[in-house]
């Protein structure tokens, strides 16, 4: 059904009612295909109608364009060009992705993940159509928690006077990814509820609908009145309109009737036009509806029940960070939790719970939550700024500029760093060795263990001065336990500098060096070498920087081969750091300089060399 669609264009020829049967299938598809491969399934059951009208009032095969802020709500518009039949390999290795691509599809226009990126790509897009006479509409689609970051004022303030057959189309489903927060929201609410205005609006509409001639004179005095009524009801101009748009809405999000009348008539305007769309996050299926922060980015589950299937009942690193936060509260009573829309997937909601008043959620701002934090650490508060480290990149002016710079006492606890496996390029952490190191007066730790971690963030907390990055992966915590023949030394205030020697010889073959969580790798490898016949000495760099030298550099005395292992990009990673103050060779072992892209961590760790056999594959060859 979904490809005759796609391939036909028989959704062009589509009754309201076979519409609303199609939605219905949709919603049914994304259920039964994202409960076995995981992904983000909230977002996208609430644009089905949304995403069904666009395709039936615009032609994308020609001069239409739709930029999907995020993206992760790209699935229906997957389904209609004519990928459904791909979904068992959605964001698999070498399967379809969960954000837009346009290597998979023209029709995508252009690739998304992070937010707040839609408008000024769609402006850009809107105004060389213009420069080459090009007919056709620009539409970017935003969700309300994009609308939180700055970069999207940015374009709308840019493009509302400047950007002809620009469309930004609002999907105002009162979330982020958890509960949406800030001005913009209350904003958005009060213009939902100007109900008065809106009724009186369609009555209007529908007496002018019966009067056989309007004339010129009549047509400006209603458009005054309406506009002057709009202010008294709503309070004013929409803040869109103040920014030169064509404000449109709130339309229902779920009523075709409503999306095709909006639509078509914005296809009339040449000016920008800013559609006010109003969905429900999780449409259409009750666990979804109840709990669309657990559904935004959900595993696999039961369809039937909602029920998530886990398969490791292991704590994972954000919890673990959450449990330590709320203990190191409980003594520092200046400790406070910032995060970026996130607190669900950053461990913070018990911390939230326990000391609302110590906990800041600022919306998908990342540039903001920095200098929100440095703001704190001046008034002598700790902040701690828990956040992905692809997110993290997004405010690389503020660390630099005003924290580091300033030598200013806060702590960025950078999740996901490392391959994060089925969100692809977009969402890889393996950058944040590279452009945190450069940065005066920052203290780098990526600790391997559980027991580690909490010692690191009590240590960075209440000891350090300032700024303090931890970086730790998704997934399950390792502890000390987890290797029975390896003896670690008790990590405290005195030693947090100093490499971790964990097996050493007078004279060896290799010297692993490993940083982070890729010390179970570097555990193995050395077994499989051992195996093989040789000496091999390891090293837990879990401090970055500074970088503990001397330690280092004495055991590299000893190796014939020095060796580095992380899950950082190849360039300005430890391994090139080290290079260059240990004088000497290294054979790193890191993640390429290219995209990397979707798969398990286990699946990129084969294709890039880094696994523990292709890691002892290349050091055989390199000792023989």
């Amino acid at each position: 059904m979904f490809s005759e669609i796609s391939n036909t264009g028989e959704l062009k020829k589509m009754n309201i009612e076979q519409l609303q049967k199609l939605a219905s299938s949709i919603r049914s598809f994304l259920i039964e295909k994202v409960s076995k491969t995981g992904g983000h399934l909230s977002s996208n059951l609430g644009v089905v109608e949304l995403t069904i009208a666009l395709h039936k009032v615009f032609d994308l095969d020609q001069n239409d364009d739709i930029i999907w802020d995020v993206g992760h709500q790209s699935y229906t518009h997957k389904i209609l060009t004519g990928r459904a039949n791909k979904f068992d390999m959605l964001r698999k290795y070498d399967g379809i992705s969960g954000f837009p691509k346009t290597s998979e599809d023209k029709r995508d226009t252009f690739n998304t993940g992070h937010s707040s990126t839609s408008i000024s790509a769609a402006s850009g897009i809107a105004k060389a159509k213009e420069l080459k006479g090009i007919s056709g509409k620009t539409i970017a689609v935003i969700g309300d928690g994009a609308m939180t970051g700055g970069m999207a004022f940015e374009a709308l303030n840019y493009s509302g006077h400047t950007t002809k057959n620009l469309i930004i189309i609002l999907n105002d489903n009162d979330m982020s990814i958890s509960k949406n927060v800030g001005g913009i929201s209350k904003a958005l609410k009060r213009l939902r509820n100007a109900n008065r205005y809106l009724k009186f609006k369609q009555d209007v509409k529908l007496a002018l609908d019966n009067i056989p001639v309007v004339g010129t004179p009549t047509k400006k005095g209603l458009t005054k009145f309406k506009s002057d009524l709009k202010k008294i009801v709503i309070n004013g101009d929409s803040v869109f309109e103040s920014m030169g748009f064509t404000y449109m809405g709130p339309v229902d999000g779920h009523n075709f009737e409503e999306l095709f009348t909006i639509l078509e008539h914005s296809k009339t305007v040449e000016e920008p036009v800013f559609i006010h769309v109003h969905t429900k996050k999780g449409k259409g299926y009750l666990p979804a509806e109840n709990q669309p922060e657990l559904f935004h980015g959900v595993g696999c589950f039961e369809p039937s029940t909602g029920r998530i299937i886990c398969n490791n009942d292991r704590i994972t690193w954000s919890e673990c960070f959450g449990n330590t936060m709320c203990k190191l509260a409980e003594k520092n009573k200046d400790l406070v939790a910032i995060t970026a829309a996130m607190p669900f997937s950053t461990g913070l909601v018990e911390f939230s719970q326990k000391y609302p008043q110590r906990f800041f959620d600022v919306g998908i701002a990342e540039q903001h939550a920095v200098t929100f934090s440095a703001g704190f650490t001046i008034a002598g508060i700790v902040p701690v700024f828990a956040v992905y480290s692809t997110f993290l990149q997004r405010a690389y002016d503020q660390i630099l500029h005003d924290v580091s710079l300033q030598n200013l006492h806060m702590i960025f606890a950078i999740d996901r760093s490392g391959p994060v496996g089925a969100d692809g390029e977009t969402h890889q952490g393996v950058y944040d060795i590279s452009y945190l190191s450069p940065m005066p007066n920052m203290t780098i730790f990526s600790p391997a263990l559980a027991e580690d971690f909490e010692a690191i963030l009590n240590i960075s907390v209440n000891d350090l001065n300032g700024p303090v990055a931890i970086r730790y992966p998704r997934g399950s915590i390792l502890h000390r336990s987890d290797f029975s023949n390896v003896s670690f030394p008790k990590l405290e205030y005195r030693n947090c500098f100093k490499a971790k020697v964990l097996e050493t010889y007078n004279t060896v073959d290799v010297l692993i060096v490993s940083v982070g969580v890729m010390l179970k790798n570097a555990i193995e490898t050395k077994k499989l070498l051992n195996d093989m016949g040789f000496s091999v000495s390891l090293v837990d760099a879990f401090c970055i920087k500074p970088i503990d030298i001397s330690t280092i550099r004495r055991e590299s005395n000893k190796a014939k081969i020095v060796v580095t292992i992380e899950n950082n990009v190849i360039i300005g990673g430890f391994g090139e750091i080290l290079q260059s103050q240990l004088d000497r060779s290294i054979v790193k072992f890191a993640y390429k300089d290219e995209p990397i892209p979707q798969g398990s961590v286990k699946e990129l760790e084969e294709k890039y060399g880094l696994s523990p056999q292709s890691i002892a594959d290349k050091i055989k060859k390199l000792l023989r």
